[in-house]
């Protein structure tokens, strides 16, 4: 993967503009989880390349993994970005199914997009077996948690969720392998797609890194951001609106905390992600919105 140092930044005036990577690698004034600390591992641009690598895949079945659990439940990081990313790429000649499991009941269904629920405790043969029924063109990861060094799945507290979580590790492996495109989108360093930066994350985070790789990383300060941005990027690319309405975040992430979900940091049942305060969805959104004119 290519070394670039730091983000190339444009001034118009005394502005400066800010890239859809500022954007979503923002904190908000809360205290950071290192995410920038990998960026200069990655090109400057990281979001856009992503997405071109995502219009230039062959049309065809793309399957998403997400779903992270969390105090009995799936947290509300993932699966907004997931649903919104999902229903763009369909928009782009892609049939989208999102792969989970069973934390994550209900929570698409709704939203028009095709879901495949793996067993907690299927092996490895049947996760790859999932290439027979979908033959697919490309992958994605979005805030799934991947299997560290130890062959154990962990979550930001260190604690062991290998028990709560389908290993869906082989089915990115397998990708590579067959030379189809993969892509991860994390915020933490322990999801699917990290492993491309576990180096970095061991020397500079407190936590057993992912060792799963994939073709093309992203990183966000939340992993929904994450997705949020390629849907900028992909809309600023195309011409096509793809990017969600703030009111349609609004509403998932009612839905989500309706259904049980969770936010992530606090373990409340409240329609926030990852401990920011409710709203800040609403407001990347507008941010990238603005940042893509």
């Amino acid at each position: 993967m290519p070394f670039f140092v730091f983000c190339e930044r444009s001034v118009v005036g005394s502005v400066t503009e800010r890239t859809i990577e500022d954007v979503i690698l923002q904190g908000f004034g809360k205290p950071s989880r290192g995410m920038e600390l990998l960026r200069p591992h990655l090109p400057h641009d990281y979001c856009r390349r992503a997405a071109a690598a995502l219009l230039a895949a062959e049309r065809g079945n793309m399957l998403l993994a997400t779903g992270f659990y969390v105090a009995g439940t799936a947290e509300t990081d993932g699966p907004p970005g997931t649903l919104f990313l999902a229903k763009a790429l369909n928009r782009l000649g892609f049939y989208c199914t999102v792969v989970t499991d069973e934390y994550c009941s209900g929570f698409f269904e709704k939203g028009d997009v095709a879901v495949e629920y793996v067993p907690l405790h299927a092996d490895a043969l049947s996760i790859v077996g999932l290439w027979d029924r979908y033959n697919p063109k490309a992958l994605m990861a979005i805030e799934r948690c991947g299997v560290n060094a130890q062959g154990d799945y962990t979550n930001m507290r260190g604690e062991s969720i290998a028990a709560h979580t389908a290993k869906l590790d082989p089915l990115f492996d397998e990708g590579r392998r067959r030379g189809i495109l993969t892509v991860g989108i994390g915020d933490g360093g322990n999801e699917i797609g990290m492993g491309c930066f576990r180096e970095a994350i061991g020397r500079e985070l407190s936590l057993s890194p992912c060792v799963t790789e994939v073709d093309v990383p992203v990183i966000a300060t939340v992993s929904n951001w994450g997705a949020y941005g390629l849907c900028a990027a992909l809309q600023r690319m195309t011409g096509e609106r793809l990017l969600p309405c703030r009111e349609e975040i609004r509403s998932y992430l009612a839905s989500l905390t309706a259904m049980g979900s969770v936010d992530g940091v606090t373990r409340q049942h409240t329609p926030t992600v990852d401990g920011f305060p409710e709203g800040v969805e609403e407001t990347i959104i507008r941010e990238l919105s603005d940042s893509i004119l």
